[in-house]
This record gives structure tokens, sequence and C-alpha cells, in this order.
């Protein structure tokens, strides 16, 4: 079972183009990253492949299923998206805004379950949320919101999560759990996992890498194929050194992460 982009082109309709035939597939139980330049598309093809928008030509298919022809809680009870930025309603208390995520499993006007309670707890543990359960969300920090996004998302209990920059607005600590944390659920938990990443450091920890540059997948493969000094300094348009290991370190001559 596949999320799978065919010949996807997207163009603004201001006339400029994004995406051009852009060909990938990204199975269950893998935890992928997408990488590139700024600019490269790679929001835009998140965005693509979870239906927030259409792509101008090409398809998305979900398990072999057009993912037009899903309806808005079919496919919520079976994706999961974590924005770059999220508007979360300030008075609401964290917890409140994860049991959001609860509302594709819910019928219209229908009261939480014990389940759901269960769902909601387990989400926010796994995410350290729930220790400020009962704060007002605008009361907490951007890490900390953050967090909030990612435990709404699990709640809804996925079968693919979608993440764009998850580690944003995280300190170390926090970075590094979510990054474990979208491996063992890849891994042990069986969803397909697909996570924009800036920082080609917390891309080693991947099990696949998509490349994307000016809109175009020019590689897709493995850390150890995709983390390679000529690839990464043609794409990054400057040199980048790549330090052997498990994982790989990767850095440019001036020291900060590339």
């Amino acid at each position: 079972m596949s999320l799978v982009l065919e010949n996807v082109s997207f163009t603004f309709p201001h006339g400029s183009k994004v995406l051009a035939s852009v060909n990938l597939e990204v199975p269950r139980g893998s935890f992928t990253g997408l990488i590139g330049p700024n600019g490269a598309g790679k929001s835009t093809l998140l965005n693509i492949a979870s239906g927030v928008l259409s792509p101008a030509k090409g398809r998305v298919l979900l398990e072999d299923r057009s993912l037009i022809r899903y309806g808005r809680r079919e496919l919520a009870r079976r994706m999961a998206v974590v924005p770059q930025r999220s508007d979360l309603p300030d008075a609401f208390s964290a917890r409140s805004v994860v049991a959001m995520g609860r509302a594709p499993h819910l019928g219209f006007f229908a009261h939480e379950r014990s389940e759901d309670a269960q769902v909601i707890e387990q989400a926010m543990r796994r995410t350290d949320a729930w220790r400020f359960r009962d704060q007002h969300v605008g009361s907490l920090s951007g890490g900390e919101r953050q967090r909030v996004v990612l435990a709404r998302a699990l709640a809804q209990r996925p079968e693919w999560l979608l993440l764009d920059e998850p580690t944003a607005h995280l300190d170390l600590r926090y970075q590094a759990d979510v990054l474990r944390y979208a491996r063992r659920l890849a891994h042990e938990d069986g969803l397909g996992v697909l996570a924009v990443l800036h920082d080609l450091n917390h891309a080693a920890h991947c099990d696949a890498l998509i490349v994307l540059h000016e809109g175009s997948v020019v590689a897709h493969g493995s850390v150890d194929e995709i983390l390679t000094e000529p690839l990464l300094s043609r794409v990054y348009q400057t040199q980048v050194l790549v330090r052997a290991g498990d994982p790989p370190t990767v850095t440019t001559p001036a020291g900060s992460s590339a």
C-alpha cells in the first residue's frame, strides 16, 4: 500500500510553475524525507499529496484509489497533516485542541467516548503535551503549540502522516524526540510518514529521501545514496561536506548545517 504521485504538475494562478511531472511513491511502514533548497516546491508537493491543492496535471493515488474519490471525513481517517503553521484557538485548552483530532471518527454532535479519551491522552503523552493539557493554547510557547498540533494529528489515528518541517520551533531535545517518534510510527505502527525536512542532519534519520529541485524530483533513494557531497553540493549550490557515520553528518565549510 502506497501514496503515489503520478506525473503531477502544479502552476499558481499568476503563472509561476512550481512542480513539473513529479513521480514518487511513499510506502507504508517507511519514514520518507522530502528535502531540497528553499523554493523547490516541497510544501506545495505536500499540499497536493494531502488533497489541500489539486494538481494541474497528473493524479494522486492513496492505496490505488484516486485521492479525489475520498470524502473529507474518510480521508481524515486515513491521513493526518501537520503544517508549518497552524492557527490555533488561543482560548481553548491544549486538550480540547487535541480532541479535535477525533472528529473524523465521531458522528455529528457525538459525545467523546472513553476510547476517544484514551486516544487523546496517549497522543498527548507521546508528544509530551499531557503536562500542559489544561493550559490555554494562547499561553503556550511555540514549541509547546507545535507538540499540540502533532498530538492532534496523532489523535486522528491515521494510516498516513504528512509533516511539513515538524521540528520547527522545537528545542534540540524535542527535535530528536519527534524524529524518533516518526520512525517508530513507521516501523512499529506501520504508518506511511512523509516529512518535509530543512535540516539535512534530521533527514539522515529517514529510511528514504526524495530530493526536489526546481519543481522536479532529481533523486530518490536511501540516506547513503542521497546524502553525498556531489549531489547535495549541486542541488544546494554550495559546498557541502558529508562525514560518514550512522547516521552521516552534513555540514558546510563554515560549520553550519546545510
